[in-house]
């Protein structure tokens, strides 16, 4: 065996691929760039630990949560869920025909699937607090506006995970129905929807466990649900009350996360 081979001199493989110059460059302006979003965060270790007597404070008025109004937050909760559920269901049901409008190969004319994936990404891209404030607006305070701000927030969510699922299904079927004189329509639910379905539901379970999320937020700005009774109990400083809420809020977010894993394994 010669030096070059011998086990005892062979090199190591490296653990990192050394960077050219240009993709050191890269490395170096996304550091600064990340320092650059700090130095205007106005974020600083001397502002939290002065936060942290206060942060203590309300940590320990909460640390005994009150159980007084127990039966207006769990009819506030209970609204809560049904503003999710309802703005849920909406939003998948719309959200269909539009994805169905945004996929390749389905839509009827590229200028209308490009209209339709400029719909999706601008009701994605708005956040749920600012479509709730819009619907505050439109149909005044309550859970309507919250059903409705959850309905465009799903559609875009779910419009475009829908559309991606069709895109990737198997053209085969999709191909040899067109051959065989299928219309548009009679292709699309024979062959595309069925073999998105798995896709479909998981998609649809996890809208239902954001829109729970996004409903206790969206009673904040006006939107109705438990939200309203979180705001009400911070700007009274009460706080024992403010943990009941959280605690019970905590609890639905985690029984509808695990319900809807449930089914998904079941489903899928």
């Amino acid at each position: 065996m010669s030096l070059a081979t011998s086990p005892t001199t062979r090199r190591p493989p490296e653990r990192f691929e050394r960077p050219g110059a240009l993709r050191f460059l890269l490395y170096a302006g996304l550091v600064a760039f990340v320092v650059w979003g700090f130095s205007g965060s106005g974020l600083s270790a001397e502002k939290l630990v002065r936060g942290l007597p206060s942060l203590g404070s309300m940590l320990e008025r909460m640390f005994r949560p009150s159980l007084d109004r127990i039966d207006r937050i769990l009819e506030s909760l209970l609204v809560t869920f049904q503003m999710a559920i309802a703005g849920c269901a909406l939003g998948l049901v719309l959200s269909l025909p539009l994805a169905i409008l945004a996929t390749d190969g389905l839509s009827p004319h590229p200028v209308v699937r490009g209209l339709a994936r400029g719909l999706i990404a601008f009701f994605r891209t708005v956040p749920d607090l600012v479509w709730a404030l819009v619907f505050v607006i439109a149909v005044g305070l309550g859970p309507a506006a919250g059903v409705l701000a959850i309905m465009v927030d799903t559609i875009g969510f779910a419009g475009r995970f829908f559309a991606e699922a069709m895109e990737e299904t198997d053209k085969g079927p999709r191909e040899a129905l067109s051959a065989m004189g299928a219309r548009r329509m009679g292709v699309i639910f024979s062959a595309v929807v069925p073999d998105a379905m798995p896709s479909f539901v998981a998609t649809s379970l996890f809208c239902l466990e954001k829109a729970t999320r996004s409903s206790v937020v969206l009673g904040l700005v006006g939107a109705g649900g438990i939200g309203v009774e979180l705001k009400v109990a911070f700007d009274l400083f009460d706080y024992d009350t403010a943990a009941t809420i959280i605690l019970v809020v905590f609890a639905l977010v985690v029984l509808v996360e695990q319900a809807g894993a449930v089914l998904r394994r079941r489903i899928i």
